[in-house]
Protein backbone atom coordinates (compact mmCIF):
# COMPACT_ATOMS: atom_id res chain seq x y z
CA UNK A 1 0.00 0.00 0.00
CA UNK A 2 2.89 2.00 0.74
CA UNK A 3 4.18 1.68 -3.11
CA UNK A 4 1.15 2.43 -4.55
CA UNK A 5 0.61 5.71 -2.47
CA UNK A 6 3.80 6.64 -3.23
CA UNK A 7 3.20 5.92 -6.74
CA UNK A 8 -0.10 7.57 -6.18
CA UNK A 9 2.04 11.20 -5.05
CA UNK A 10 4.18 11.01 -7.64
CA UNK A 11 1.69 10.57 -10.27
CA UNK A 12 -0.39 13.44 -9.11
CA UNK A 13 2.14 15.80 -8.55
CA UNK A 14 3.20 15.37 -12.43
CA UNK A 15 0.15 15.93 -13.14
CA UNK A 16 -0.50 19.35 -11.15
CA UNK A 17 2.76 20.57 -13.08
CA UNK A 18 1.35 19.48 -16.27
CA UNK A 19 -2.04 21.26 -15.51
CA UNK A 20 -0.08 24.33 -14.38
CA UNK A 21 2.20 24.40 -17.04
CA UNK A 22 -0.63 23.78 -19.89
CA UNK A 23 -2.58 26.94 -18.14
CA UNK A 24 0.89 29.16 -18.18
CA UNK A 25 1.15 28.09 -22.05
CA UNK A 26 -2.37 28.73 -22.91
CA UNK A 27 -1.99 31.81 -25.25
CA UNK A 28 0.37 29.86 -27.70
CA UNK A 29 -2.67 27.41 -28.10
CA UNK A 30 -5.12 30.26 -28.44
CA UNK A 31 -2.79 32.98 -29.84
CA UNK A 32 -5.60 35.19 -31.20
CA UNK A 33 -6.74 35.69 -27.93
CA UNK A 34 -5.24 37.92 -24.83
CA UNK A 35 -3.59 36.54 -21.91
CA UNK A 36 -6.42 36.36 -19.37
CA UNK A 37 -8.82 35.01 -21.77
CA UNK A 38 -6.77 32.20 -23.69
CA UNK A 39 -5.98 31.12 -20.19
CA UNK A 40 -9.54 30.89 -19.57
CA UNK A 41 -10.58 29.06 -22.26
CA UNK A 42 -8.57 26.75 -21.16
CA UNK A 43 -9.66 26.40 -18.03
CA UNK A 44 -13.01 25.60 -18.68
CA UNK A 45 -12.08 23.45 -21.83
CA UNK A 46 -13.36 19.50 -21.54
CA UNK A 47 -9.66 18.33 -21.39
CA UNK A 48 -8.97 21.21 -18.57
CA UNK A 49 -11.57 20.12 -16.38
CA UNK A 50 -10.96 16.48 -16.58
CA UNK A 51 -7.32 17.25 -15.65
CA UNK A 52 -8.22 19.55 -12.44
CA UNK A 53 -11.13 16.91 -11.51
CA UNK A 54 -8.35 14.06 -11.58
CA UNK A 55 -5.95 15.61 -9.52
CA UNK A 56 -8.58 17.55 -6.49
CA UNK A 57 -8.81 14.14 -4.41
CA UNK A 58 -5.36 14.36 -3.72
CA UNK A 59 -5.10 17.95 -3.21
CA UNK A 60 -8.53 18.15 -1.03
CA UNK A 61 -7.71 16.22 1.87
CA UNK A 62 -4.95 18.66 2.40
CA UNK A 63 -7.05 21.52 3.49
CA UNK A 64 -10.37 20.59 4.71
CA UNK A 65 -11.41 17.47 6.77
CA UNK A 66 -12.33 14.35 5.34
CA UNK A 67 -15.92 14.42 7.11
CA UNK A 68 -17.12 17.55 5.91
CA UNK A 69 -16.22 16.33 2.16
CA UNK A 70 -17.01 12.51 1.80
CA UNK A 71 -13.74 11.88 0.56
CA UNK A 72 -14.32 8.22 0.38
CA UNK A 73 -17.05 8.89 -2.52
CA UNK A 74 -15.00 11.71 -4.32
CA UNK A 75 -12.08 9.11 -4.80
CA UNK A 76 -13.68 7.51 -7.39
CA UNK A 77 -13.55 10.82 -9.74
CA UNK A 78 -9.87 9.43 -9.92
CA UNK A 79 -10.72 7.12 -12.59
CA UNK A 80 -11.55 10.36 -14.62
CA UNK A 81 -7.50 9.92 -14.95
CA UNK A 82 -7.64 7.62 -17.59
CA UNK A 83 -9.80 10.28 -19.98
CA UNK A 84 -6.20 11.78 -19.92
CA UNK A 85 -5.21 9.20 -22.45
CA UNK A 86 -7.28 10.34 -24.97
CA UNK A 87 -4.30 13.47 -25.71
CA UNK A 88 -1.95 10.83 -26.17
CA UNK A 89 -3.11 7.85 -28.41
CA UNK A 90 -4.00 8.59 -31.87
CA UNK A 91 -6.64 5.98 -31.98
CA UNK A 92 -8.29 7.66 -28.95
CA UNK A 93 -8.19 10.95 -30.97
CA UNK A 94 -9.53 9.67 -34.22
CA UNK A 95 -12.41 8.34 -32.39
CA UNK A 96 -13.08 11.95 -30.51
CA UNK A 97 -12.74 14.09 -33.79
CA UNK A 98 -14.93 11.26 -35.58
CA UNK A 99 -17.60 11.64 -32.79
CA UNK A 100 -17.19 15.47 -32.84
CA UNK A 101 -17.36 15.75 -37.14
CA UNK A 102 -20.55 13.10 -37.27
CA UNK A 103 -22.32 14.74 -34.33
CA UNK A 104 -25.29 15.68 -36.18
CA UNK A 105 -25.35 12.10 -37.79
CA UNK A 106 -24.98 10.46 -34.59
CA UNK A 107 -27.77 12.74 -32.96
CA UNK A 108 -30.25 11.70 -35.66
CA UNK A 109 -29.68 8.11 -35.31
CA UNK A 110 -30.09 8.39 -31.27
CA UNK A 111 -33.08 10.87 -31.85
CA UNK A 112 -34.54 7.21 -34.14
CA UNK A 113 -33.81 4.76 -31.32
CA UNK A 114 -35.98 6.72 -28.69
CA UNK A 115 -38.59 7.55 -30.80
CA UNK A 116 -38.37 3.53 -32.03
CA UNK A 117 -38.63 2.77 -28.36
CA UNK A 118 -41.40 5.13 -27.31
CA UNK A 119 -43.78 3.39 -30.10
CA UNK A 120 -42.39 0.01 -28.66
CA UNK A 121 -43.33 0.92 -25.41
CA UNK A 122 -46.85 2.29 -26.33
CA UNK A 123 -47.45 -1.17 -28.92
CA UNK A 124 -46.62 -3.39 -25.75
CA UNK A 125 -48.63 -1.91 -23.91
CA UNK A 126 -51.58 -2.17 -25.88
CA UNK A 127 -51.39 -5.68 -26.81
CA UNK A 128 -50.01 -7.02 -23.25
CA UNK A 129 -52.26 -4.80 -20.28
CA UNK A 130 -55.51 -6.66 -20.70
CA UNK A 131 -52.90 -9.95 -20.26
CA UNK A 132 -50.39 -8.86 -17.82
CA UNK A 133 -52.00 -5.73 -16.03
CA UNK A 134 -49.46 -6.10 -13.30
CA UNK A 135 -46.68 -6.03 -15.51
CA UNK A 136 -47.61 -3.33 -18.25
CA UNK A 137 -49.17 -1.16 -15.98
CA UNK A 138 -49.06 1.91 -18.31
CA UNK A 139 -47.78 3.38 -21.32
CA UNK A 140 -44.45 3.88 -20.19
CA UNK A 141 -44.06 0.36 -18.04
CA UNK A 142 -42.88 -1.25 -21.17
CA UNK A 143 -39.83 0.94 -22.09
CA UNK A 144 -37.73 -1.37 -20.10
CA UNK A 145 -38.80 -4.23 -21.97
CA UNK A 146 -38.20 -1.52 -24.83
CA UNK A 147 -34.60 -1.05 -23.79
CA UNK A 148 -33.68 -4.54 -23.69
CA UNK A 149 -35.09 -5.69 -26.13
CA UNK A 150 -34.01 -3.22 -28.80
CA UNK A 151 -30.48 -3.38 -27.06
CA UNK A 152 -30.79 -7.32 -28.25
CA UNK A 153 -30.17 -8.00 -24.34
CA UNK A 154 -33.48 -9.48 -23.29
CA UNK A 155 -33.08 -10.18 -19.40
CA UNK A 156 -36.31 -11.67 -19.28
CA UNK A 157 -38.07 -10.32 -16.64
CA UNK A 158 -40.66 -8.52 -18.57
CA UNK A 159 -41.76 -10.39 -21.91
CA UNK A 160 -44.92 -10.69 -24.15
CA UNK A 161 -47.41 -13.56 -23.72
CA UNK A 162 -50.20 -12.84 -26.45
CA UNK A 163 -49.52 -13.76 -30.12
CA UNK A 164 -49.82 -10.07 -30.88
CA UNK A 165 -47.68 -9.64 -28.19
CA UNK A 166 -44.41 -11.96 -29.37
CA UNK A 167 -45.34 -11.37 -33.04
CA UNK A 168 -44.49 -7.17 -31.79
CA UNK A 169 -41.79 -8.49 -30.00
CA UNK A 170 -39.88 -10.15 -32.70
CA UNK A 171 -40.24 -7.03 -35.04
CA UNK A 172 -39.26 -4.77 -32.30
CA UNK A 173 -35.94 -7.29 -32.04
CA UNK A 174 -35.18 -7.00 -35.28
CA UNK A 175 -35.51 -3.37 -35.62
CA UNK A 176 -33.22 -2.99 -32.56
CA UNK A 177 -30.68 -5.23 -34.72
CA UNK A 178 -30.85 -1.83 -37.41
CA UNK A 179 -31.47 0.70 -35.02
CA UNK A 180 -27.79 -0.49 -33.03
CA UNK A 181 -26.39 -0.98 -37.06
CA UNK A 182 -26.66 2.79 -37.53
CA UNK A 183 -24.57 4.60 -34.91
CA UNK A 184 -22.20 1.74 -35.57
CA UNK A 185 -22.00 2.42 -39.54
CA UNK A 186 -21.72 5.83 -38.73
CA UNK A 187 -18.49 5.75 -36.85
CA UNK A 188 -17.00 3.34 -38.77
CA UNK A 189 -17.33 5.34 -42.10
CA UNK A 190 -15.88 8.81 -39.71
CA UNK A 191 -13.15 6.46 -39.03
CA UNK A 192 -12.09 5.36 -42.30
CA UNK A 193 -12.41 8.96 -43.37
CA UNK A 194 -10.07 10.45 -40.88
CA UNK A 195 -7.46 7.57 -41.35
CA UNK A 196 -8.08 8.46 -44.94
CA UNK A 197 -7.20 12.27 -44.54
CA UNK A 198 -4.54 11.24 -42.16
CA UNK A 199 -2.61 8.99 -44.68
CA UNK A 200 -3.29 11.73 -46.86
CA UNK A 201 -1.78 14.61 -45.01
CA UNK A 202 1.51 12.40 -44.18
CA UNK A 203 1.85 11.54 -47.87
CA UNK A 204 1.73 15.36 -48.41
CA UNK A 205 4.19 16.40 -46.12
CA UNK A 206 6.75 13.23 -47.31
CA UNK A 207 6.35 14.95 -50.67
CA UNK A 208 7.18 18.64 -49.38
CA UNK A 209 10.10 16.87 -47.65
CA UNK A 210 9.36 18.30 -44.27
CA UNK A 211 6.96 16.44 -41.01
CA UNK A 212 3.49 17.43 -40.29
CA UNK A 213 3.72 19.73 -43.83
CA UNK A 214 6.76 22.09 -42.21
CA UNK A 215 10.09 22.23 -44.22
CA UNK A 216 13.41 21.98 -42.26
CA UNK A 217 16.09 24.45 -43.04
CA UNK A 218 18.44 22.22 -45.36
CA UNK A 219 15.02 22.29 -48.09
CA UNK A 220 14.42 25.98 -47.94
CA UNK A 221 18.08 26.58 -48.79
CA UNK A 222 17.63 23.97 -51.50
CA UNK A 223 14.43 25.29 -53.14
CA UNK A 224 16.33 28.81 -52.71
CA UNK A 225 19.26 27.69 -54.64
CA UNK A 226 17.13 26.15 -57.55
CA UNK A 227 15.22 29.19 -57.75
CA UNK A 228 18.63 31.47 -58.28
CA UNK A 229 19.78 29.23 -60.59
CA UNK A 230 16.17 29.72 -62.77
CA UNK A 231 15.91 33.46 -62.23
CA UNK A 232 19.95 33.49 -63.54
CA UNK A 233 18.94 31.33 -66.91
CA UNK A 234 15.90 33.50 -67.45
CA UNK A 235 18.12 36.94 -66.91
CA UNK A 236 20.61 35.05 -69.25
CA UNK A 237 17.66 34.27 -72.07
CA UNK A 238 16.74 37.89 -71.76
CA UNK A 239 19.54 38.92 -72.39
CA UNK A 240 20.60 37.63 -75.20
CA UNK A 241 17.06 38.56 -76.58
CA UNK A 242 17.66 41.64 -76.12
CA UNK A 243 21.27 41.77 -77.88
CA UNK A 244 19.53 39.96 -80.70
CA UNK A 245 16.56 42.23 -81.32
CA UNK A 246 19.65 45.10 -80.85
CA UNK A 247 21.28 43.72 -83.61
CA UNK A 248 19.01 43.24 -85.67
CA UNK A 249 17.88 46.56 -85.41
CA UNK A 250 21.30 48.55 -86.16
CA UNK A 251 21.32 45.88 -89.18
CA UNK A 252 18.21 47.58 -90.88
CA UNK A 253 19.33 51.23 -89.93
CA UNK A 254 22.79 49.86 -91.64
CA UNK A 255 20.57 49.08 -94.65
CA UNK A 256 18.48 52.27 -95.11
CA UNK A 257 21.75 54.24 -95.05
CA UNK A 258 22.52 52.20 -97.60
Amino acid sequence: MRVLSAIEAVASVVFTIEYALRIITADFLYQDKGPVSSRIKYIFSPMALVDFVAILPFWLPMFLPETLLGLRALRLVRLLRILKLHRYYDAMRSLGEVVVLKKRELLGSIYFVAILMLLASLLMYSAEHDAQPDVFRNAFSGLWWAVATLTTVGYGDIYPVTVVGRFLGALIAFSGIAAVAIPTGIITTGLGECISRRNADKEASGVNGGHDGEMNAADCARLLQEQRAQLAKLIEAVARLNGNVRSGHNAEKENERT
